[in-house]
Formats: structure tokens, sequence, C-alpha cells
């Protein structure tokens, strides 16, 4: 897994909470992305190193990589978030909807919460994701990586609620590839094109409109 799952604290059921130590851990976990983050939008990905991130929070170096495997790593933090809060919000979809219909409202939704500081996100974490996608290459191909790798967990989730085996069916693996692929193609129109798109909510909408609709356009009349 690219980037690492943020310990939440929370308890399940029967769970003992948390304890002093576990609780020491977090606090020093978020402050780490905290400080990651400022630095990311003060100086950009690639200028910032993981020494200054961890000076931040007056720790080691060591004590980053015990959370850490690298800055990419806390970057990522962000669509980790991104992607749980998409499985959780897909689970709560009406079970007659069609799956890409689905899919879309869980993806806009999701978008729109990050953009409007909703559901726990930072507005300004995500303006921060979108700038640095843009200026790092870096960072972007640990993003496709990290999209690939969980794109078979998508998978799995779609073809259950399709009521699929994806060991036999090409369907779940196809919607969740056009799914990823939907999102990063918005994400990068909305980078590269912002004039055109607006906000990253208001292009994947349309992103995700054009999956609902279908791809195969008729061909343009012949002069």
């Amino acid at each position: 897994m690219t980037a690492t799952a943020p310990e939440t604290g929370t308890s399940g059921p029967g769970s003992q909470p948390p304890g002093r130590r576990e609780r020491k851990k977090q606090r020093t976990r978020e402050a780490l992305v905290d400080a990651a983050f400022t630095l990311f939008a003060e100086k950009g990905f690639d200028a910032t190193t993981v020494e200054e991130i961890a000076d931040a929070v007056d720790v080691s170096s060591r004590t980053f990589f015990r959370y850490f495997a690298s800055k990419e790593d806390v970057a990522l933090t962000f669509q980790e978030e991104q992607t749980r809060a998409v499985l959780g919000k897909f689970a709560e979809r009406p079970p007659d909807e069609p799956i890409m219909t689905a899919l879309r409202h869980t993806v806009v939704e999701i978008a729109r919460a990050c953009e409007a500081g909703e559901l726990g996100f930072d507005p300004g974490r995500f303006e921060c994701m979108l700038t640095m996608m843009s200026d790092s290459p870096t960072l972007m191909a640990g993003s496709l990586e990290h999209a690939q790798k969980k794109q078979a967990l998508l998978t799995e989730v779609i073809a259950e609620r399709m009521g699929l085996d994806p060991a036999e069916d090409l369907r779940p693996h196809v919607v969740a590839a056009a799914t990823t692929c939907a999102f990063q193609a918005a994400a990068d129109a909305t980078r590269r094109l912002g004039g055109t798109f607006a906000t990253m909510s208001e292009t994947v909408d349309q992103a995700f409109a054009i999956l609902e609709n279908g791809l195969n356009e008729p061909a343009p009349p012949r002069g």
C-alpha cells in the first residue's frame, strides 16, 4: 500500500479506548501530516525535505520513518482518506441504484466535501494536493500507483454490489478501472484547464455523466 492508513483512535464494538501511548502516537502522526502540508504549501513538494518536516514537529528523522516510509506517504494520506470516504459513502447508496449512477453520486459527494471542508476534509490540503500533482511528477507517479493498488479493493466492492464473482466476470474490473480513470481525468482537467473546468466536483460530475451515458459515440459525418 502506498500510503499508510492513519490510526484513527476510534474504538470498535467491544474494544477498549486507545491508551495514552496510542493517543500520543496518533498526535505525533497528525502533527507530522500538519507540518508536512504547511511546508508543501509554502515551498512545494519537491523542495520540502523529510528533515524539515521532522524538525517542524521537534522529532528526529528516525521518528518520522516510524510513521511514514517517505514524504510521498505523508502527502498521499489525503488520497487515502478520500478512498476510505468513497468506499464508505458507496456502501450507503440505495441497493437498486445502477452501478455507475451510484459511483457518480458517491465520488461527486466526496469531491464536494473536499472543496467545502465537510466530512472532516481540509479544503486547504485539497487545494495543496491539486497544486502538488501539477508541479511534482514524483508525487503524481506515487498517486497513480496508489490508485492502481486501491483499484483491486474497489473491484471487490463493486463486484459484491453487482452480485458478480470478479474471478469469473470482467465487468467489475472494467467498472472499477473506468471509475479510477474518470476521477484521474477530471483531476487532470481541473489542474490543467481551470478556466474551462471551474471546480473538481463539477468536472468529476461531467466525467461520470459521460460514463453513465456511454462512450460509443457515433462517428461524425464525412463531408
